[in-house]
């Protein structure tokens, strides 16, 4: 289906057009067809970024990038550009090198030419933003680096030479149940991932997941967030966005919200366990007619041989009414996801909850770095924690109080206890007052993988190291601290004891380098699979 919905594919291989029977689905899915202008979305733009949304034709010339609102950079000069793994209508994705270290990634170029419309530009720009937002998740591509020239818009990718799970969907015809609850886990973790970050992907396929590499227990990768949105708890949406095989009900109706996901990753699971999907017909108006009228076989084969307890997930992730469907943290608790001894017990706590937990770990030293770093992050890097900040912070007064998030975290899906709250609260408050303010927060929730950025470290060394000495003393980590009531001499000591390794009395550039990196006992050991 035309228009932006089938916009830049990331790592996938060729793609042909759809064809007739989808037994089982065709390569290239068609795409509910979107209107010529996006309906407006309520209250779910990112916040305002003048100097970013229309750079005019002086900030152009002077080699400010119009999508994303910053100088341009010649992706070529760091890294070597191999051979495509694959295009789509707006641009193509090749095999990229980086030149220092000779580490490779998948880079999706986006031809700045067809991004004709502000649309399209504003689509670029919130893909970039979401997916520095979701970082992390071992389940989700990360995002390397966005380049901008005057000719194109490059992201740089982790590089997923797996293929995709819609490939070993057609040449399986269907996984065991075992394999497909391992994906199926993998799946909805990402989407509760997703949620829990207040963003709704809108375009969930087995296109869109691949494979890291060839092994038979490689992990699973979402891709492709250009159709994706930040969302608030109970925000509804009149986009005609997504692929028609996957398209929840509510979305053709035009009034939808988060629980769309829950509906597509429904469908992929029943591909998963029957190789084919729960609604189709010979075109585009049949799907949507079979989508529509919700009637799911499981009658034909193999289903009579597939598990009770399967069909009931699949039954409660593809129910009619959104408000009855599971959610994500509910599938995950599901006895069939549980049942091949590997998936959790309950629900993992959601990803801004486990970096909060990993905040309190560490040291005054370095919740006062990172708050230095917090203040020089990229408004793209940062705009999803804004978002979730401001829906916490439900009196606008720029601070989130115990109660604020006492009442704010269970509608962003999680279930925590008082005095778990009450930790998170003591945590996060760097100066002890109270409340939480916005640095605060987003040096809080964070991921630590912004530590990896060497100009992110030396920014915050260099706050401490004043007069510039190559070394943070006692004097300059009173003053510096002193801002957030921490500078007694008890503080200072235990600071120096446990960064000072050389035992010299002062705190050099590496030492500082090796505390922001390293990982307190309290945190898990892997810090990329807290989800």
């Amino acid at each position: 289906m035309g228009g932006r919905a089938s916009r830049h594919r990331g790592q996938s291989h060729d793609q042909g057009p759809n064809t007739s029977h989808p037994q089982p689905p065709p390569k290239q899915q068609q795409q509910a067809n979107r209107p010529k202008h996006k309906q407006q979305r309520p209250q779910a733009a990112p916040p305002p970024q003048p100097q970013q949304q229309q750079p005019d034709a002086a900030s152009a010339a002077a080699g400010v990038g119009r999508v994303l609102g910053r100088p341009m950079e010649d992706v070529r000069a760091s890294y070597t550009f191999g051979r495509e793994l694959g295009r789509g209508q707006f641009g193509v994705t090749y095999l990229a090198t980086h030149k220092p270290t000779g580490r490779r990634y998948a880079c999706k170029s986006i031809a700045a030419r067809k991004l004709a419309h502000r649309d399209d530009v504003d689509d670029v720009r919130r893909e970039v933003q979401i997916m520095h937002h979701l970082t992390g998740h071992r389940n989700i591509v990360e995002l390397r680096g966005a380049y901008e020239d005057r000719h194109s818009v490059n992201l740089v990718m982790e590089l997923c030479e797996g293929g995709e799970l819609f490939d070993r969907i057609i040449a399986r015809g269907h996984y065991s149940e075992r394999a497909a609850a391992a994906l199926c886990r993998e799946i909805v973790s990402v989407v509760h991932s997703c949620h829990s970050m207040g963003v709704m992907h809108r375009d969930l396929k087995p296109e869109n997941f691949l494979f890291l590499n060839k092994r038979e227990d490689s992990p699973l990768k979402a891709t492709d967030f250009g159709l994706s949105v930040f969302f608030k708890p109970g925000e509804k949406f009149k986009d005609l966005v997504g692929s028609a095989y996957y398209v929840a009900p509510e979305v053709l109706k035009r009034r939808y919200g988060a629980e769309a996901d829950i509906w597509s990753a429904g469908v992929i699971l029943y591909i998963l366990l029957s190789g084919v999907p729960p609604f189709w017909a010979e075109n585009e108006d049949g799907i949507f007619d079979a989508v529509l009228r919700g009637h799911i076989d499981f009658a034909s084969d193999p289903w009579p041989s597939i598990s009770n307890s399967a069909k009931d997930l699949v039954k409660k992730m593809l129910r009619q009414d959104p408000k009855e469907r599971l959610t994500a943290a509910e599938i995950l608790n599901h006895p069939w996801i549980r049942e091949d001894g590997e998936a959790p017990d309950k629900p993992l706590d959601i990803t801004v909850i486990g970096r909060m937990k990993q905040f309190r770990a560490m040291n005054k030293l370095k919740k006062v770095a990172l708050k230095v770093v917090a203040e020089n992050l990229s408004e793209e890097e940062i705009v999803g924690l804004k978002e979730m900040f401001k829906s916490l912070d439900t009196d606008n007064s720029g601070t989130i109080t115990l109660e604020e998030l006492r009442t704010g975290l269970p509608k962003l899906g999680t279930k925590i206890s008082e005095s778990e709250i009450r930790q998170l609260m003591e945590a996060a408050d760097v100066d002890g007052n109270g409340t939480i303010d916005y640095v605060e927060f987003i040096s809080a929730t964070m991921h630590m993988n912004r530590l990896e950025k060497e100009d992110h470290i030396y920014k915050a060394f260099e706050y401490f190291d004043k007069d510039h000495s190559g070394h943070i003393t006692v004097d300059e980590l009173e003053e510096a601290l002193k801002k957030y009531d921490m500078g007694d001499e008890a503080t200072i000591k235990e600071i120096i004891a446990e960064v000072d390794t050389d035992h010299d009395g002062r705190i050099d550039y590496q030492e500082f380098v090796a505390m922001m990196k390293n990982n307190s006992p309290e945190i898990v050991p892997n810090r990329r699979r807290m989800f």
